[in-house]
């Protein structure tokens, strides 16, 4: 059992979550809306570390590469007080490519790739689109990842739905089944401690 203190966070709403395209690893920022949220998960996580005695360990940041993690991760740095220098980036972290399903809908992937669709359907779990990965892949790179966390800070990790809830389930020891129907909204923080997981 993984017994470190950390918090997770979904980075904020894009224009594509807004309008539901996928987005994998196309780089695209915060709208105004996603702003507002890393800023509501900033005051989450600083009300919450108000409220308990304040950690012998400082505060650090880890953060998808892409960029609408990068911009949640300094909203919420800057309502906890902390520098930029608090944030690094890890490419571990970075959304699986849903390849040349980025920037379509649901309704379009359907329409272009029926076959794919119907496979994704069939085995989300090891299913890849052309030129992307699969959540079996995300797998293996969350435990490794979620393994490595080290004990010499209390880490706030950014990240994609899709990374959260393969995290979630291997701190849970969740089957695919449960793993997959997680949801992880934009609109919360996750603490996971003492081998339990809370939202805030």
């Amino acid at each position: 059992m993984i017994n470190s203190t950390f918090f997770i966070v979904r980075h904020g709403r894009t224009a594509w979550n807004e309008e539901g395209r996928f987005q994998g690893r196309t780089d695209i920022p915060l709208s105004a809306a996603g702003m507002a949220d890393a800023a509501a998960n900033g005051r989450r996580l600083a009300d919450h570390l108000a409220d308990v005695a304040r950690p012998d360990l400082p505060l650090r940041v880890v953060s998808s590469p892409l960029t609408r993690c990068l911009e949640t991760a300094r909203i919420l740095a800057r309502q906890l007080a902390l520098p930029e220098t608090s944030i690094e980036s890890d490419d571990r972290l970075a959304e699986a490519g849903f390849g040349r399903w980025e920037g379509l809908t649901t309704h379009e992937v359907k329409a272009r790739f029926p076959q794919e669709r119907r496979a994704r359907k069939a085995d989300r779990w090891n299913f890849a689109p052309e030129g992307g990965g699969s959540y079996a892949d995300l797998h293996a790179r969350m435990k490794f990842f979620t393994h490595s966390l080290v004990t010499d800070a209390l880490p706030i990790v950014v990240t994609h739905s899709g990374n959260l809830r393969v995290m979630i389930g291997v701190l849970e020891g969740l089957g695919r089944d449960e793993t997959m129907r997680r949801a992880i909204p934009h609109d919360r923080v996750f603490r996971w401690s003492n081998g339990r997981l809370d939202e805030l």
